[in-house]
């Protein structure tokens, strides 16, 4: 599979990871090497003896990002550098623990030691210059950036309670849900250690994750029900009740990057993870508002050139994608074949209690968190489904569907805005969505809301006594393991003034337009 980008990828920076990663060669894909492989030591009594350095999964560092909430405008891009950089570290900091289990199993210090002491001293560098850019520009920095700094070690059960950094060892609570018998480890009480690099804990397909507990049968969801609320209610009998559909294909022109223009403008790789794009056909790290204006559109409507992208679907078959050997894709973990959606419906829709006013151009909305398994769920917000079933949603599961059915993304955005901001500082806070009985927080307006879906024709993986066997999985951040609470969605609205006041006159009105 080709893409369409214009990519600025620094093989030393390629080279930093790849080489930390420990990549080994196997079952087709590239392994990171021993993943779970010291969960147990060898022996007679290696069912009962566990290094509690083997029993840390992920790092688990605060999000510094979304705890900025007011950084001046001359200061932004300095900051979202210093972010990224934040993020790099982490990833870095993953891959060493991702790639010296054997020094962890006789050494309970060494994740405190080797990996969370040396990212601490890192990261609190990079939040004394977060620190400085703001006061350059006359800014007041928020108080304690530094408290933000310390990270620990965490199991690969939890998501967290969200309260990530609080001081504590990071040795302390990397054991939680990895004993034997749950399948987390895949060693099924057998060493992890004598699989050649094939261990079963990384699916033996080349990932750290997802696991056989990220699955569930779509039979065993409860119609209705749904673990998070998050902008997901539906239209009321009142208020704006048109829709417009925006056609805009499935990315069928191969334009795959790793970049984020909204959360790490300028920087490279700033996903870690590579993105589908449909809609604009210039949006990389460094494409300006004027650069997207400018763009050509893969929309029916070429009024229409905003950007849409997710993270995309990879079937963990051992396939070598063409970014196996790069950072965002197969040096950071994401690997498989990518999956393009078959269909991708992407749809404006009313709100419950009033007419919607026109998005602003170049507004940016981000729905969901991809770091969602480390930060905890409180942004946590699409949902996966299978055709034919879709009034059971689930959030924290990838599903498996039965013959003949396909596996469903949905993704609502948030539909207030604060009418005067196109971002902000944690790229949340201008947006919000509806409260409960449908209407906008005081000081929001109602937006058109947008809803993706996207449908895919997925293998159905096998899960047997608690492993999972080619397994699909969303790209994401390495030290997320690819859980599916991580899904998320991005877009920024590049309509022409005519296009959106079309968008608004058909929602108002009741119309259903495209």
């Amino acid at each position: 599979m080709g893409r369409n980008t214009r990519k600025r990828r620094s093989p030393l920076a390629t080279k930093v990871i790849a080489g930390a990663a420990a990549l080994a060669v196997g079952g087709g894909g590239l392994v990171w090497a021993n993943f779970y492989a010291s969960a147990h030591e060898s022996g007679p009594s290696h069912n009962r003896t566990r290094s509690a350095g083997a029993q840390v999964a992920t790092i688990q560092c605060p999000d510094v990002g979304q705890k900025l909430r007011k950084v001046p405008r001359g200061a932004r891009a300095g900051v979202d550098r210093e972010l990224a950089q934040l993020d790099k570290q982490i990833t870095e900091a993953y891959a060493r623990l991702a790639s010296t289990r054997q020094a962890q199993s006789g050494d309970a210090s060494y994740v405190q030691n080797a990996i969370l002491g040396p990212l601490k001293s890192k990261r609190t560098a990079a939040l004394d210059r977060i620190g400085t850019n703001i006061r350059r520009v006359g800014g007041n920095a928020p108080q304690g950036l530094g408290r933000f700094a310390e990270c620990r070690g965490m199991g690969v059960d939890q998501p967290n309670d969200g309260n990530a950094g609080n001081g504590q060892d990071g040795q302390n609570d990397g054991g939680q849900g990895e004993d034997e018998g749950q399948g987390q480890n895949g060693g099924q009480g057998q060493d992890g250690g004598q699989d050649g690099g094939q261990n079963q804990g990384d699916n033996g397909n080349g990932a750290a994750g997802p696991f056989a507990e990220d699955f569930v049968d779509i039979n065993d969801v409860q119609p209705g029900s749904r673990d998070l609320e998050n902008g997901f209610a539906a239209n009321g009998d009142g208020g704006s009740q048109g829709s417009f559909t925006a056609v805009c294909g499935v990315n069928e022109n191969n334009l795959f990057n790793s970049d984020n223009l909204i959360v790490a403008p300028g920087v490279d790789n700033g996903a870690h993870h590579t993105h589908d794009y449909v809609g604009n056909q210039d949006n990389d790290a460094f494409s300006s508002d004027e650069d997207l204006a400018n763009a050509e559109t893969s929309c029916q409507n070429q009024g229409d050139k905003s950007t849409y992208y997710w993270p995309v679907l990879r079937l963990q078959d051992g396939t070598q994608e063409f970014d196996a050997g790069d950072l965002g894709g197969g040096a950071e973990g994401n690997v498989g074949k990518i999956l393009k959606a078959s269909e991708a419906e992407i749809k404006f829709v009313g709100n419950q209690r009033s007419d919607v006013v026109a998005m602003p151009k170049f507004l940016r909305i981000i729905t969901g968190d991809a770091k969602a398994f480390t930060n905890g769920v409180a942004n946590a917000n699409s949902s996966f489904s299978c055709t034919g079933f879709e009034d059971r949603q689930v959030t924290d599961k990838y599903v498996l569907c039965p013959e003949g059915s396909q596996v469903v993304r949905t993704s609502n955005f948030q539909s207030c805005w604060d009418g005067q901001n196109i971002d902000s500082a944690n790229h949340r806070d201008h947006v919000a969505f509806v409260q409960q009985d449908g209407s906008c927080p005081n000081g929001f307006q109602a937006i058109p809301q947008l809803q993706v879906r996207l449908v895919y024709d997925v293998p159905a993986p096998t899960v047997e006594n608690g492993q999972v066997q080619n397994p699909y999985a969303v790209d994401g951040f390495p030290e997320q393991l690819h859980k599916p609470i991580t899904d998320h969605n991005d877009f920024i609205n590049v309509m022409d003034e005519n296009l959106m006041n079309e968008v608004v006159d058909c929602i108002n009105s009741g119309e259903d337009c495209q």
